[in-house]
């Protein structure tokens, strides 16, 4: 499969039963910003205040992300982070203004859009937020998953929009 960015609500997922969590599974080595270090660590302390999870399983799948994000002596970092640059940035302000984007989503587009300048054949989104994946879409990425339903409690950053 060609280079694929995924956003940090997608990122969950491997780690998370969540809905739509097999198609992540089925990512190899995805291209992601470097604002998923914390985004996804702080969805899954977000469950655990929720009551999804106990704090010893929250632990767990946070080092697990934290393997997969730098790689162990024994394994390859799963993903390919993408540094965080002033362009980006401005590129994520103009986006939060075209697309009404949330700060964070404007970024993880930012990057997507850096990502699919840099590798041609990064033409892939893979998130599960509504006005995200509308703005992806927009920006011209195909989607992954094709057709998606997000529960309030699926999105990353939670909380009303």
């Amino acid at each position: 499969m060609p280079n694929v960015f995924a956003d940090s609500s997608a990122l969950v997922k491997l780690y998370a039963n969540e809905v739509g969590y097999e198609q992540v599974r089925a990512l190899r080595t995805p291209l992601i910003s470097q604002l998923a270090r914390v985004e996804v660590p702080a969805a899954i302390w977000r469950k655990q205040r929720m009551g999804e999870l106990d704090a010893a399983a929250a632990s767990i799948l946070v080092a697990d992300f934290e393997a997969d994000y730098f790689g162990t002596q024994n394994q390859p970092a799963r993903f390919i982070p993408l540094t965080l640059r002033s362009d980006l940035l401005d590129a994520a302000s103009r986006l939060a203004a075209t697309h009404g984007l949330r700060a964070h989503d404007a970024i993880q587009l930012a990057t997507a859009c850096a990502a699919a300048t840099a590798a041609p054949d990064c033409q892939t989104f893979a998130a599960f937020d509504n006005a995200l994946r509308a703005a992806a879409a927009a920006e011209g990425f195909r989607l992954l998953p094709t057709q998606c339903h997000v529960e309030e409690h699926d999105r990353v950053a939670g909380g009303p929009r």
